[in-house]
């Protein structure tokens, strides 16, 4: 499947590895304006029972929506992300994206996408999107 051809219930995106290092974590975590300490601070998150920082569930989801719309490209508008973490993401390892076109409806398409690491499945769930013409795009601005 092509990123212009119509999807098809059970076509697959190709999988997508996201290398999860300490920047990404703490980067994320400050840009959701998410403060808590195990985000950010070895010490903090292993006084709390975890063996290093971990990333937070709205940078999950942003890399999620990402992979979908990533695929898609700029026809593709977000309507709904509905995730579930589970085996955390931690510093120096890697995180896997798959997803599966679970459902379609005229030009709106629900994409099923798991996300593995080293330990186990990190995020399960489902993205939503609007395939657009492209005729509601804003226009291009001129540079000059």
């Amino acid at each position: 499947m092509t990123a212009r051809s119509v999807p098809a219930v059970g076509d697959c995106i190709p999988p997508l590895e996201i290398p999860v290092t300490r920047t990404l974590i703490v980067a994320g975590a400050i840009a959701s304006r998410d403060f808590q300490d195990v985000h950010h601070d070895p010490e903090a998150a292993r006084q709390k029972g975890s063996p290093d920082i971990f990333m937070n569930i709205l940078t999950t989801n942003g890399l999620v929506g990402r992979y979908v719309t990533d695929h898609f490209g700029p026809r593709a508008m977000l309507r709904r992300v509905a995730i579930r973490l589970g085996a955390p993401n931690h510093p120096g390892d890697t995180m896997l994206l798959a997803g599966t076109v679970e459902e379609t409806d005229g030009d709106t398409v629900t994409v099923r996408v798991t996300g593995t690491n080293g330990i186990g499945r990190h995020v399960t769930g489902t993205v939503t999107l609007t395939l657009t013409d492209g005729a509601d795009q804003p226009p291009e601005r001129d540079p000059s």
